[in-house]
This record gives C-alpha cells, structure tokens and sequence, in this order.
C-alpha cells in the first residue's frame, strides 16, 4: 500500500495528463496480474464423467491375470487429493490403487465373502502393506459391500493391462 501511495506522489508531481492516464494503467495492469491466481500443479487431469458404463464392455473380457488377497478402501482424507495418475480422486467414483498395476489397467475386483462384482481402473499407487493387495475408493468399496468391516479379501482379475502413461 505504501508503494502505491509513494507512486501517486510522484504522478501528482506529473504535468502532463496523458503520461499520468499511462503510468496508471501500467500500474493497475500490474497489480491485477501479479494477483490473480496461478495453477497449483501442471498435469491435472480432472475426470468428470462416470465411466462405470464404459467399464461394462470389460465385463466379459477372460482374465488376463487373477490374484487373491485383502482389499481396504480410502476415503475423504484424500478427496481432492492428485493421484499418482494425475487426476483429481473423487471418493464417489470407482478407482483403485495398486502397487505395481500400470495406471489405467481395468480389472474385475470380486469381495470374496458376498460374491458381488466392480470392475474399475487403476489410477493410483499405494505403499506396499504386508497383506494388502489393492485400495479401492469408497465408492467402490460401498458398492462391494465392506465398508462397515473396512478390509475384505478379494479376488483381483486384470482384464486389460493399462499403458501406464499419466
């Protein structure tokens, strides 16, 4: 504040009306562009569509690879978060993370203990937990029915590797 009062100081100290009128709009082209907001992150890519019908034309693909073990879920401390993919994680939409999974791999994920069936796509990466073969968001952790037990066993099919680009 105080250097815009010093700068219309010396614009009162101006003769000339039209190099006041300039000097002016310079400095209002400034603050406006040193205020405006810049981009947090470069390679954001926000998904806003469901692609849970776009996922049904897997659902009678064979398995290309199928692995068993225990599924968690994550939720809203990561909502809005960036994945490791590079999109936007939205707790409401089917995703997962894997430890080694390329990004975009679709697979089938079966809760072993009820039978019931998602198949979604790989967008993130998790640690490697002892035990732990794959996150799944809450959505999808809800539609296979475990949210009350907050693990669950599973059995993981591939149905199309993913080309890992993010």
């Amino acid at each position: 504040m105080r250097k815009l009062i010093k700068i219309n100081i010396y614009l009162d100290k101006l003769n000339n009306v039209n190099a006041k009128i300039v000097i002016n709009i310079i400095v209002i082209i400034i603050l406006t562009v040193a205020c405006s907001s810049a981009p947090r992150f470069t390679k954001i890519k926000i998904v806003e569509d469901d692609p849970k019908e776009e996922l049904l034309l897997y659902e009678n693909l064979p398995s290309l690879e199928t692995t068993y073990g225990i599924a968690s879920y994550y939720a809203d401390m990561y909502h809005g978060r960036i994945t490791y993919g590079g999109e936007v994680y939205n707790m409401n939409k089917l995703s997962a993370a894997h430890p080694s999974y390329p990004m975009n791999t679709i697979v089938r994920i079966t809760n072993l203990s009820n039978n019931k069936k998602i198949i979604l796509r790989i967008n993130d990466r998790m640690p490697n937990f002892k035990g732990r073969a794959i996150d799944l968001s809450y959505a999808a952790a809800k539609e296979l029915d475990f949210i009350e037990e907050g693990l669950t066993e599973v059995k993981i099919e591939v149905l199309k590797w993913g080309d890992g680009k993010r």
